[in-house]
């Protein structure tokens, strides 16, 4: 079984859920939608290798933000991919006086003083958890559909317009080879730009600040949009919340 079989195996068991009888009669009485067991209301995070490092929690519903990201992906993507880099980057630290108490943000602003035998190990472990982490907190399938006030002003004078910002994000993404990312940064001027990383290299680690990342992995939209990565990233357009970035901006660090 190659990796895409797989992807698509596992979707089949996360989303082939069945629901009780009595539960369909109950909801049905009373007018309310049955809840899935693939589909909580508030999924909670599943335990990851003890350390000083935990897998946040969604925050939302796997299927809040179809029907544009489905609730199997969301579901893989968070409670397997996510969860398995901050097991791995717990792992990575284990027993590392050296960076005992290091944030994770402190690990890639800093990777250059990260041990060398381990450094590697944070690069990808610590990056992919940031990146999700981030990721998250992104998405609303509700939020706003532009940024406003010294952001919107940013994008302008960076890019000409907000389309024009979303244009070059999308063509960023578009043209990352293999896995990686497309971000759109800041600076602690204030200053944004469009770049990529690969892998799950974080922008953190070049000094900057990351406002929105597009995860382009193929688990993050395979098992939907298969090699459509162009509609997969129309998709995500529609469920970026503005909002979160407008407030991320103002509260940038220097």
């Amino acid at each position: 079984m190659d990796r895409r079989q797989a992807l698509k195996a596992l979707a089949i068991g996360i989303t082939t859920v069945s629901v009780a009888p009595s539960t369909l009669r109950a909801a049905a009485e009373s007018g309310a939608k049955p809840a899935s067991a693939a589909t909580p209301a508030t999924p909670a995070a599943p335990a990851a290798a003890s350390g000083p490092f935990t897998l946040p929690p969604l925050g939302y519903a796997f299927d809040a933000l179809e029907p544009h990201l489905d609730a199997a992906t969301m579901t893989l993507h968070h409670d397997k991919h996510h969860a398995a880099y901050v097991t791995n980057l717990n792992k990575a630290v284990s027993g590392r006086s050296e960076v005992a108490g290091w944030s994770v943000a402190r690990l890639l602003r800093e990777l250059a003083s990260v041990p060398e035998d381990i450094r590697t190990a944070v690069r990808n472990h610590a990056g992919g958890h940031a990146n999700h982490a981030l990721l998250w907190s992104s998405l609303d399938l509700d939020g706003a559909r532009a940024p406003s006030g010294d952001l919107a002003r940013a994008i302008d004078d960076a890019f000409g317009s907000f389309a024009a910002c979303q244009e070059r994000l999308n063509a960023a993404a578009t043209t990352v080879f293999g896995s990686g990312w497309a971000w759109l940064t800041t600076d602690a001027s204030g200053r944004v730009q469009v770049e990529t990383t690969p892998n799950q290299d974080s922008p953190l680690t070049a000094g900057r600040i990351p406002l929105l990342g597009i995860d382009v992995w193929e688990h993050a939209y395979y098992l939907r949009y298969q090699n459509r990565r162009a509609d997969y990233l129309k998709a995500f357009a529609a469920v970026v919340d503005w909002d979160v970035m407008t407030r991320r901006h103002r509260e940038r660090q220097g």
